[in-house]
């Protein structure tokens, strides 16, 4: 009987080769391990993507099949302060992209990756690229939890900070920690900074401003926070994970409902 979620990692390999014979979308978390303030631990991405997949996986059983979580991501910006492990960006890109190749050379046509860290988008996003073109009939796309319009909406209707709140080790990050697992956080050492270097079109919030610019953390953060976790609480962390999960499997059933692209010969006219 398949599992709920059904876990690759608990599979044999003839399991595998029907799991990919029924069409399901791979579920791959990605985030890191880093510092999230005096309050949070540094899992703080990889488990709450790890969970928002998990019960997303729950609730699709019968569509997706969930990897283990890539643990590491890219985050040399944070290397001042103890605990990150950063990996560099292209062995990161590339390890992502392995593993969506070998998903495809066995038999899946649909990947997910979730990302859970801000700066592993971008280059999460090219693997998921690469595995499309070098794996032909093969759908790999990418997501960061909380981003659809479903999702911010819910992120504003709950917060109480303003722009800037809602950054790193912040308001919404904390809450949602403390619907996962409250013992593992100390509210008391939780701090209100938001001391990031905004601008006109530069700031730091759960939907940053049009102007990036990423300086070395410690240069404008005494204690790696940037928002107000002070303002965090688990009822607002289980409304902003129930909507992350359904965002996600909203997500899955989008790709399983998308056909499979195949590459055609160019031709003047269209159709």
């Amino acid at each position: 009987m398949w599992g709920r979620p059904l876990l690759y990692e608990r599979l044999t390999w003839p399991e595998v080769r029907r799991a990919a014979g029924e069409d399901r979308v791979c579920l791959v978390p990605v985030a890191t391990l880093e510092d999230h303030g005096p309050h949070l631990p540094l899992d703080t991405d990889l488990r709450i993507v790890s969970e928002i997949c998990r019960r997303a996986a729950g609730e699709a059983h019968d569509q997706t099949v969930l990897l283990p979580a890539i643990p590491h991501g890219y985050d040399p910006h944070h290397m001042d302060f103890p605990g990150p492990i950063s990996i560099r960006w292209e062995a990161f890109t590339r390890y992502c992209k392995d593993v969506g190749v070998s998903l495809a050379r066995h038999g899946f046509k649909r990947i997910l990756f979730v990302n859970g860290h801000g700066s592993n988008q971008n280059l999460v996003e090219m693997a998921a690229r690469l595995v499309n073109v070098e794996c032909d009939e093969v759908m790999a796309a990418t997501t960061f939890y909380l981003s659809s319009p479903e999702g911010l909406a819910v992120v504003e209707e709950v917060r109480d900070s303003d722009r800037g709140g809602m950054g790193h080790a912040c308001e919404l990050e904390t809450s949602i920690y403390l619907a996962i697992d409250p013992d593992a956080v100390d509210m008391s050492k939780a701090v209100d900074e938001r001391s990031y270097p905004e601008g006109e079109h530069a700031w730091l919030d759960w939907s940053d401003g049009s102007l990036h610019l990423m300086p070395w953390w410690s240069s404008f953060s005494r204690t790696g926070v940037q928002g107000d976790p002070t303002k965090a609480t688990a009822e607002k962390g289980k409304a902003l994970l129930d909507a992350a999960v359904a965002e996600c499997v909203g997500y899955v059933r989008e790709l399983r409902a998308k056909p499979i692209g195949r590459r055609k010969p160019p031709s003047e006219t269209a159709g």
